[in-house]
């Protein structure tokens, strides 16, 4: 299929914050094996390459202007304007691109221009939400944050969910329809996690493994309230948390006030080899999640071979069925956390068979070469209804023949305005909808 796409990303590898790096590296990636042209814009460093290609991947790195920000806030408009800078240089020295994929909202304001600058079809996926990540919206950057979010998916002509936990979220905090939005999971590429490839040794003794960002929302605050009823039993357990994040302080001392850390390794940032080389060694994975829209480290200690343990949350909750390819909590209890982790601990048949039918599954449901079909599927109808909307008739525009902005002055008429608080409270008269916005 003949399809040029540019992604808009804020993070992508080596540059890492969470698993969005990680989703659009390898679906990007997969596409590219479909022979499509994926082109990437995202965040880079001074002293690294501005272009390269990456796995068949056009990688475009940009820094925000060197202005002291005042706030994060403030750091991603600076982004945005620098995205919007890079890729019109793109689009004058590539023409056209079929279509435009916004990685949630920290590139919404440059999806949303380049949308409608180049008359280009916007798809957006949206990771997680303000709202679900915080269990509410507390203070103005919150609700600042979740106005952006619905605006991104307003715009977006397809809104990609990763489960029908965050289908659901989106659709009930957003208003979207139905036939607005398509389930794609995450994947996994389960080569990179194959027995043996990897000969880092963590020592003697049951490794309790859990990695991610160390934030309220991951749970480890629960793993370590349940660790003293797991070496009750298991003393010899050990308990190895790797990440970063604004809560690494104060978990550290929670395990000294414990008496947890002769138990208790916090390894800060790691690299792929260092945690696969974990996953291959951990005794059980265990991910107790307050809130997660999917959760891709699960697939990855099933692809690794590792029993999983997880809190029945959200994404999470809909990867794993109980008793057949991983355990389940109860979201927040240390109680019955501490349960399942023995359970997967001491019951040599059921990690075997968890094991099993862990690998199976991502073998037949969450393998990047199924999600980059169903991706295809969503780009090629986004695509079609697009040649046929009035939107693309009304510009005239054909295919490698788009307008640089500012061509069409004399035939733009301004559209009818309103604020994003006017909108979601449903105080202007709506128009009749079109069936290309």
């Amino acid at each position: 299929m003949n399809i040029r796409v540019l992604m808009l990303s804020w993070e992508y590898p080596p540059h890492s914050v969470g698993g969005l790096a990680k989703h659009v590296e390898e679906l990007s990636e997969a596409l590219v094996a479909k022979e499509l042209e994926i082109h990437v814009l995202s965040v880079g460093s001074p002293d690294g390459s501005r272009m390269e290609k990456r796995n068949g991947v056009f990688v475009y790195r940009i820094e925000p202007y060197n202005i002291s920000a005042p706030n994060f806030l403030s750091w991603v408009h600076q982004l945005n304007f620098r995205m919007v800078e890079e890729a019109i240089k793109l689009f004058k020295q590539y023409k056209t691109y079929d279509l435009l994929h916004a990685h949630d909202w920290l590139v919404g304001y440059a999806g949303r221009v380049l949308k409608h600058a180049y008359v280009t079809p916007l798809v957006a996926t949206i990771h997680a939400t303000e709202a679900g990540r915080n269990q509410g919206l507390h203070n103005d950057d919150q609700r600042y944050i979740n106005s952006i979010e619905w605006w991104l998916t307003y715009e977006s002509w397809k809104v990609i969910a990763c489960s029908e936990h965050m289908r659901r979220e989106v659709k009930g905090l957003f208003g979207l329809p139905d036939d607005k939005i398509q389930v794609i999971p995450n994947g996994v590429d389960w080569k990179k996690f194959k027995a043996g490839l990897y000969n880092i040794s963590f020592g003697d003794g049951k490794i309790i493994f859990f990695v991610g960002r160390l934030v309220r929302e991951k749970g480890v605050q629960v793993l370590l309230d349940a660790a003293p009823a797991i070496l009750a039993r298991e003393p010899a357990a050990r308990f190895v948390i790797a990440g970063t994040g604004p809560m690494e302080d104060q978990l550290k001392y929670q395990a000294r006030l414990m008496g947890l850390e002769h138990k208790v390794e916090f390894l800060g940032y790691i690299d792929d080899a260092t945690k696969g080389a974990l996953y291959q060694q951990a005794s059980v994975a265990v991910f107790p999640s307050l809130y997660e829209p999917f959760g891709i480290v699960a697939l990855e200690a099933m692809a690794a071979g590792v029993p999983v343990v997880v809190s029945d949350t959200g994404g999470m909750g809909e990867i794993v069925t109980h008793g057949v390819n991983g355990l389940k909590a109860y979201p927040g209890n240390a109680e019955s956390l501490a349960y399942n982790i023995l359970h997967a601990l001491q019951n040599e048949v059921l990690r075997q068979e968890l094991k099993k039918n862990g690998k199976r599954l991502i073998e037949e449901v969450y393998s990047w070469d199924k999600i980059a079909e169903r991706t295809i599927q969503v780009y090629r109808q986004v695509r079609d209804e697009y040649l046929q909307s009035p939107w693309y008739k009304e510009n005239n525009v054909a295919p490698g023949d788009r307008p640089e902005p500012g061509e069409q002055e004399q035939n733009y008429t301004a559209p009818e305005r309103y604020s994003l608080v006017e909108r979601r409270a449903g105080s202007f008269s709506r128009p009749e909808r079109r069936n290309w916005q």
